[in-house]
């Protein structure tokens, strides 16, 4: 793996853990796709450090638990500004 992937691996991951950021919300942060920053903690950053990939994994599995509640706000808002 070459370092700058690597290097990008642990800062997303960092990143994620550090403000419970969305695949989405990373990969704008960051400039990159949503499949590249999904390919960077799933895949390379177990590799590269295993904790840190454990703990991201962690805060994925909450943000796509709470994803339907999220998408749902956003549609109420969004008719809300409609309304008015």
């Amino acid at each position: 793996m070459r370092d700058y992937i690597r290097r990008r691996a642990l800062e997303i991951g960092t990143y994620i853990l550090d403000t419970k950021a969305t695949v989405r919300q990373a990969a704008e942060v960051f400039s990159v796709s949503k499949s590249t920053v999904h390919k960077d903690v799933t895949e390379r950053l177990p590799r590269v450090n295993k904790e840190l990939a454990r703990r991201v994994r962690k805060v994925l599995e909450s943000n796509k638990a709470e994803r339907h509640i999220r998408g749902g706000e956003a549609t109420r808002r969004k008719y809300r500004r409609k309304a008015s």
